[in-house]
């Protein structure tokens, strides 16, 4: 049987008849007081944290430093002694310990997979926030490996899978808890999930049977949005009647005005030049998700000037796609001048390991700054958050681990995951700890899906 889930600390949900009347209560207290439920968990009083080795990612480490947070922000960062520390604040001796922004996983499937029907091969107002369950137990393991934000991602069966969401793995009873966003309804609240190669290949239309016909496929629907937004701005300058709404469209007119951005899942180097190529005919914005064939086009899409998110614990032997995988790309990357950042494209690895990926990354010649970079500042960057998440900066949102030791070694644990400030994990409470140390089917979804989280 699973334990209950938590909502911050040492809360346990109530049992279902208490429900209505304990959250009726919350409610009244938070609206009254103008907060909402997320900044309602308990952020009044600022948090130190002293004599840890910071990482700031922007900067270069402190040796032994201090950390303010406050209502959900960092207040300051820097060497112990020239920080100053609210006479209020709550201080916690971290000695000894490793302190680094939290892990942006650029590519995930927790919450519940939704690999998408087989209507179409072109999924473009699917969006992945309405099969989300915000209380998927792969929520609460993701925060046990330090992951604390993530972009959530419809399945890759199709050459369009639809509109992925970005969020933050903090307790919420609803979707709009997690999101980035203030109104899913009418801001963009995630990219686009787009794939070439294997995956979107079926035996029958509307399917694509071939590559060249993938992209084929591709390059109608986007002339077709074009059209259709042609058709909008005449309209709004008074040349004739708008067309009828298209929502299909409008999520691409939405990436082709470069305000969506495509995370596109392609493997193989000619894959990647075909999502190169099919850039550079429409414009929009790209990040090239998996790319295990990246060390061999490297220049090239250094070149392009778009970043590349990898995958470097994989199973080659079990897509034919990935066999030329390398843990070298991250190295063959940076060389190059690409930006790099990685993922778990869970569950093809573990989110309780993502940290590996660096280790492996300056193993094979990458640099450890480069690497820790990837991990953080660059997952941000990929989607449009780096004035949010990602470093230890002032002003940006509370979101750190304490680490046991160096982030690249493979004896260092997590103790503690914070986001907004508020402690999301802590690996001496004994439920949280079952999170991070549980093996095969200690989760419901580990075990292929089997339903609940409850």
């Amino acid at each position: 049987m699973n334990p209950p889930l938590t909502a911050g600390r040492g809360w346990v949900e109530p049992a279902p008849l208490a429900r209505p009347v304990l959250l009726s209560l919350f409610l009244v207290a938070v609206l009254g007081s103008g907060m909402s439920p997320v900044a309602a968990e308990g952020q009044e009083v600022p948090q130190a944290f002293q004599g840890a080795e910071l990482l700031p990612i922007t900067g270069p480490p402190i040796p032994s430093g201090t950390l303010v947070v406050h209502e959900g922000r960092i207040v300051a960062v820097g060497p112990d002694g020239e920080v100053d520390i609210p006479a209020d604040a709550e201080v916690h001796d971290v000695t000894g310990k490793v302190i680094m922004p939290g892990l942006v996983d650029t590519h995930s499937h927790i919450g519940g997979i939704d690999w998408g029907d087989a209507s179409s091969p072109i999924l473009a107002s699917t969006r992945i926030l309405d099969a989300l369950d915000v209380r998927h137990d792969l929520l609460r393991v993701s925060r046990a490996g330090g992951i604390t934000a993530a972009n959530l991602m419809p399945g890759s069966g199709h050459l369009m899978s639809g509109q992925t969401a970005y969020i933050k793995l903090r307790d919420g009873r609803r979707v709009e808890d997690l999101l980035f966003c203030d109104d899913p309804l009418t801001e963009i609240c995630g990219g686009m999930k787009m794939a070439n190669g294997t995956n979107p290949l079926r035996t029958s239309p509307p399917f694509p049977q071939s590559r060249a016909r993938s992209a084929a496929i591709v390059r109608e629907r986007f002339l077709e949005a074009e059209a259709y937004r042609d058709r909008l701005a005449a309209a709004e300058a008074g040349e004739g009647d708008p067309p009828p709404r298209d929502l299909e469209l409008e999520g691409i007119v939405q990436v082709l005005d470069g305000e969506r951005m495509v995370h596109h899942h392609t493997h193989r180097h000619d894959d990647v030049m075909t999502v190169l190529r099919l850039q550079e005919e429409f414009g929009f914005r790209v990040v090239l998700q998996h790319v295990s064939d990246a060390w061999i086009v490297a220049e090239e899409i250094a070149e392009s000037g778009f970043p590349a998110s990898l995958l470097l614990i994989d199973s080659p032997g079990g897509k034919l796609e990935a066999a030329e995988a390398h843990i070298r790309s991250g190295a063959y990357l940076e060389a190059a001048g690409a930006t790099v950042g990685f993922h778990t494209d869970y569950w093809i690895t573990d989110t309780r390991y993502f940290l590996r990926q660096a280790g492996l990354a300056v193993r094979a010649g990458m640099s450890r700054e480069g690497a820790l970079y990837g991990l953080t500042m660059a997952g941000a960057e990929m989607m449009d958050l780096d004035d949010r998440i990602g470093s230890l900066e002032p002003g940006k949102d509370a979101d750190f681990l304490v680490l046991s030791g160096d982030p690249l070694s493979v004896y260092t644990r997590v103790e503690e995951t914070w986001i907004d400030g508020v402690k999301h994990f802590d690996l001496s409470d004994p439920v949280d700890r079952a999170y991070a140390t549980g093996g095969y089917g200690r989760t419901d979804d580990e075990a292929g899906l089997r339903g609940g989280g409850r």
